[in-house]
């Protein structure tokens, strides 16, 4: 009987073992892999998240590597020492779906520590700036995505209705600075509980998805826009997602003014008033969706005044049979470059102040390696522009100066964003508020 055990128990663990070494050493190897991919980030500094990024407890986290498999970037997180680990961080772009799937709730989206940011404002749970009855939403917030700023719009004009505005000669409840998805979906959620709105823009509808390029494929994931219903796909191209603006506008008669710029807010909760460059508003409560790309930064270079000089590609295949430049290492760049890249006859060259890319989406970052190793386009690292010529650019490297033909340069080098406007308005930078009475 002795026997018949102990030879059960042998079998028992010979096995386990047949099972659980091999299982030892693939999980060692996807360790070290993934220890190594790691390292290679750090190296080029694209670990950390730019903005928004999954947050990780480990003291919850079971090693299962839902999360990982759940990215839709793909390459954001791995498992070190059995524990979920934010690898490349500069991909995260927000989503949340790997805090959708933790099955032990280990994960939120946030933002982390910003109590030093200075690009991040102060913000209640509500949106509400360190200024009483002044909101900001949308990417100004600190956090991207279609999704996000739609539901910023509705969780603001959700707490200005029930705060129910004192008593006020101005003119409105609530004016709405800005008409991207976040001012769009704060005025509908305005008309749909009854307030006295007005949405300002200094352009026309639609926001930071305007400046994208001709059929780029936005982010979007299923949402509810007020007055208008769900947006069911994860991603819409640029024309399709304008249509639907469009249409809710039109069919919601939208109280919209466009060519408004912002000037300055004085005042107080329950009486603001809103300059702009096309006269002044009275408003209860003031809601800033402003984008973060702000005005084109310029290089401040001879020849940057030139008409062959552009801030934004509308649409690649105007430009054939060309030699183009362009100048910046973010995904708007890449993505201009990829399209003229593809165009017939263009000769495509990236100038890039860093030695390589970074912070780029995983599909921008090897879309642009496939092009670069297939001779699409050329990339200039550790260069800048220094003179623009009719016919030419002069670019600056640290050991070199090299003159190219060109006929067209596109300068993708981010925005001036409304800090200083902002800050005379006196809004605070830093860590987030409680939420007022």
């Amino acid at each position: 009987m002795n026997t018949e055990l102990l030879l059960s128990w042998g079998i028992g663990v010979m096995i386990i073992l047949i099972f659980l070494i091999p299982y030892i050493q693939t999980m060692k190897k996807k360790d070290a892999i993934t220890r190594k991919r790691l390292e290679e980030t750090r190296a080029k500094r694209q670990d950390k998240a730019l903005l928004q990024h999954p947050i990780i407890n480990r003291s919850l986290c079971i090693g299962c590597g839902i999360c990982v498999d759940a990215c839709p970037e793909g390459t954001v997180l791995g498992l070190i020492d059995g524990k979920a680990t934010i690898i490349h961080g500069s991909h995260c772009v927000g989503h949340g779906k790997c805090a959708e799937a933790c099955p032990v709730s280990g994960i939120e989206i946030g933002l982390g520590d910003i109590s030093q940011r200075e690009d991040i404002p102060q913000l209640s749970d509500d949106f509400e700036t360190n200024i009483p009855g002044l909101y900001i939403i949308g990417e100004l917030s600190g956090l991207a995505l279609i999704k996000n700023a739609i539901s910023h719009g509705v969780t603001a004009i959700d707490h200005i209705h029930q705060s129910k505005p004192e008593s006020s000669k101005a003119e409105f409840d609530v004016v709405i600075i800005g008409a991207g998805p976040a001012g769009l979906s704060a005025g509908l959620r305005a008309k749909e509980l009854g307030l006295n709105y007005l949405v300002l823009d200094q352009d026309q509808p639609g926001g930071t998805i305007l400046q994208y390029p001709r059929r780029k494929l936005v982010l979007v994931q299923p949402v509810e826009l007020p007055l208008f219903g769900p947006l069911k796909k994860g991603e819409y191209e640029k024309e399709d997602l304008l249509a639907i603006w469009e249409k809710v506008i039109r069919e919601q008669k939208v109280r919209l003014l466009s060519n408004h710029q912002l000037k300055g807010i004085t005042g107080e909760r329950g009486n603001f008033t809103v300059e702009t460059s096309s006269g002044p508003a009275s408003a209860s409560r003031v809601v800033l969706a402003l984008g973060r790309r702000g005005t084109p930064r310029k290089l401040g270079i001879p020849g940057e005044e030139l008409g062959k000089v552009m801030y934004k590609l509308i649409d690649a295949e105007t430009y054939k049979h060309k030699k183009l430049l362009v100048v910046g290492g973010g995904d708007s760049a890449i993505e201009a470059a990829l399209g003229l890249a593809h165009q017939e006859g263009n000769e495509v060259t990236i100038s890039y102040r860093k030695e390589n890319f970074f912070r780029l989406k995983a599909r921008n970052e090897s879309h642009i390696e496939e092009a670069m190793a297939e001779g699409l386009l050329n990339a200039v690292f550790s260069s800048n522009p220094k003179k623009i010529t009719d016919n030419a650019v002069t670019l600056q490297s640290p050991d070199s100066t090299v003159e190219l033909e060109n006929d067209y340069t596109f300068i993708f080098a981010g925005g001036e964003l409304p800090f200083p406007l902002l800050n005379s308005i006196g809004i605070e930078f830093g860590k987030i508020i409680e939420a007022k009475a």
